[in-house]
């Protein structure tokens, strides 16, 4: 291959800054570190390795920020998919709060590379959760006056009905909450200010080009479709797009697709929907999660599908959605659409594993990734430079195989988002 693939279209695409191509590999290096993925995960590893002066290559097969980080929500949420009550009853308080505290290092990771590297990528603080079933409204007082009180969050404001109604503009829900620490922005601008400073650090990118083989040598031999890259430690960072580079790691992670639209410009309608322009994630299951975009757009995720092609009519497929939120939107006019994979874990939680000498993966952020992917890259640096020890943190998560391996997980997964998803409509 000679030249670099395309983005995948979407909004994001459309109003990428920055995203001139890099060349593909054109022979064989030899560096330090190679990571496999261009998405916030390992980009992330390669500019903390760089910044410790080791060399690192890193491979894409598509562009940077092409998968998950350059076609999600956008949305930085605090803490882990599973919240603090449920993770001291399975791990024990110690290893909760480190986990904790793991998510607030994440926040503030993402926040000082924004701040510091001075990305464009329209940051804007507040994430709002709205409940939409009431058998969930006494767990989540009881989660947030946990966090306030054992953990000393008080980042949280308790919205009720009319309150809610009025920072979301629509009286679907029932309550929620606000998180003032938690924030939006671009995904994909973020992720490509991410790889400017990866580089600049001493980082080499090369997009266009495929990770066919690892291989079992002491000093690794990653064959890809350009040529060869010998390494000391190789990560393998590409989440839902797993290709049969680390089968043992693929087998704990479900790739699932999930689709958004994005309004035209909707003006002073905006202000009246979301006057405090936070990002919104429901209750749901299956999530619907919406913000305002940087140029007064309404950006909405929802929906799912039982199979691996995505909806022929993506507008048409979310807008259902949009609105039985929104139902003053039902003619507005959809600009873009478009569908991207992620990847779940059984328990929620990321999987990150060393998968033996010098092979490094993590994955399954199963809707948090803003945040714990960008930490999982820094956390995998830390290993290979010899500190495991917050590495080790979530390398001690449990983290079972999905049931029927790689040709019968995708069945079992669509039976399972069938329940849930019935569940979130009764």
């Amino acid at each position: 291959m000679t030249t670099s693939p395309s983005h995948a279209p979407s909004y994001y695409a459309a109003t990428a800054v920055g995203a001139s191509a890099r060349p593909c590999l054109a022979g064989d290096r030899d560096v330090d570190i190679c990571v496999i993925g261009a998405g916030y995960t390992g980009l992330s590893a390669a500019l903390h390795l760089a910044q410790n002066g080791r060399s690192v290559a890193v491979v894409e097969e598509k562009r940077i920020g092409w998968g998950a980080s350059g076609r999600n929500g956008g949305q930085l949420h605090s803490g882990q998919r599973l919240d603090q009550h449920t993770l001291e009853t399975w791990l024990g308080e110690a290893e909760a709060r480190a986990l904790f505290d793991l998510a607030e290092e994440a926040k503030r990771q993402v926040k000082a590379a924004i701040r510091d590297e001075r990305i464009d990528c329209d940051w804007h603080d507040g994430l709002i959760h709205a409940i939409h079933r009431r058998r969930l409204i006494a767990p989540a007082r009881r989660e947030i006056d946990h966090l306030r009180t054992r953990y000393g969050y008080d980042g949280i404001t308790w919205l009720d009905h009319d309150d809610l109604a009025t920072v979301i503009g629509s009286e679907r829900y029932l309550c929620g909450w606000r998180d003032a620490s938690a924030g939006h922005l671009h995904p994909l601008n973020f992720a490509l200010g991410l790889a400017r400073t990866a580089e600049a650090a001493g980082a080499t990118i090369y997009e266009g080009t495929r990770a066919v083989r690892i291989g079992e040598q002491a000093r690794r031999v990653v064959t890809t479709d350009g040529g060869t890259i010998r390494a000391s430690d190789v990560i393998v960072a590409v989440n839902g797009y797993g290709s049969g580079l680390a089968p043992r790691f693929e087998a704990r992670i479900m790739p699932m697709n999930n689709y958004l639209i994005a309004t035209e410009p909707l003006g002073d309608r905006l202000a009246t929907l979301i006057p405090g322009l936070e990002a919104v994630a429901d209750s749901r299951f299956v999530v619907h999660y919406w913000r305002p975009s940087g140029d007064g757009r309404l950006i909405f995720g929802g929906g799912e599908t039982y199979s691996t092609a995505f909806p022929a009519d993506l507008a048409r497929f979310v807008r259902p959605h949009l609105v039985d939120v929104y139902p003053g939107l039902q003619d507005v006019r959809i600009d873009y659409a478009w569908g991207g994979t992620l990847a779940l874990s059984m328990a929620k939680m990321p999987v990150m594993r060393r998968l033996g000498p010098g092979l490094y993966a993590c994955g399954g952020y199963t809707g948090h990734g803003v945040a714990i992917a960008n930490l999982a890259g820094k956390l995998m640096a830390e290993a290979v430079l010899g500190d495991t020890a917050r590495f080790d943190v979530f390398a001690r998560i449990p983290a079972r195989s999905f049931p029927g391996g790689r040709l019968m997980r995708f069945p079992l997964l669509v039976l399972a988002m069938f329940w849930y998803g019935l569940l979130d409509r009764l």
